[in-house]
């Protein structure tokens, strides 16, 4: 069966240096793929170029057998940095997809007041961003790509700016409407346990430039509960996933 996604030789060269080295990478639909690995290491380059947003010098990503050759709707982007616009409201930032492609008022409220209550925000409809917590706003980024009804979600480290206790209620929040949507995902992070807690697998990329080390599967059954966090399968995943991690982190020091 053709994965969902493919990523063949991709390299990123920015003048002389090169970012990412040949990468490959199959995802299938529906898989929840966590990116590990220490910081310039291209994770957050290949989700650009998965997204369209940037441009591989060599190789090719194809997209259910078709070739990625800039953003389109069938890819939701969600950063670490609250990208909402300050001038809309909650509603009218989710809508705002859904406004580009031409769909009715009535349509577009219907699905933008659908995916606010699946995060929680009901209530929140019409405030404006500067209005709402950092963990509030994150829920909106989600809903507004969500709401564009993508076949993939692309997230680079959405969570990484929120404090701890509302970085796992967001976790818990993804990945239960992961379990509702079943959307194919590609999640970057730098949390360890963030990566075994939300993802199907778990890939670890090398010290810049980058390339792909390690692929696990992480055999934890869905629905996933916090607790799993304490159970031995989760710590003995973690503790390799730490060892690996350290390696290239380490390396990426004596680079310096």
């Amino acid at each position: 069966m053709q994965p969902f996604l493919t990523v063949r030789g991709v390299e990123r060269r920015f003048d002389k240096t090169l970012a990412l080295q040949a990468t490959d990478l199959d995802v299938a639909e529906n898989d929840f793929i966590t990116i590990l690995g220490p910081s310039g290491c291209g994770k957050s380059t290949l989700l650009r170029i998965v997204a369209g947003l940037d441009h591989q010098t060599a190789g090719e990503v194809l997209l259910e057998g078709q070739r990625i050759d800039g953003p389109g709707a069938d890819r939701g982007v969600v950063f670490q940095s609250y990208t909402l616009f300050p001038w809309l409201t909650v509603r009218d930032n989710v809508c705002f997809g859904l406004v580009e492609r031409g769909l009715p008022r009535a349509q577009q409220l219907e699905i933008a007041d659908a995916f606010l209550n699946k995060v929680g925000l009901r209530g929140f409809e019409h405030h404006f961003p500067k209005q709402l917590s950092g963990g509030m706003q994150q829920r909106v980024a989600i809903a507004r790509a969500l709401a564009n009804g993508p076949r993939m979600l692309l997230m680079d480290e959405p969570f990484g700016a929120l404090d701890h206790q509302t970085r796992e209620l967001m976790q818990e929040l993804l990945l239960g409407i992961w379990e509702q949507e079943r959307k194919t995902v590609l999640f970057v992070t730098h949390d360890i346990d963030e990566a075994v807690f939300m993802g199907s697998r778990v890939v670890v990329m090398s010290a810049r430039p980058g390339r792909i080390k390690l692929d696990r599967r992480v055999d934890i059954p869905h629905p996933r509960h916090y607790s799993v966090k304490t159970t031995p399968a989760f710590a003995e995943l973690k503790a390799e996933l730490t060892e690996q991690v350290r390696v290239e982190v380490r390396a990426a020091a004596a680079m310096v």
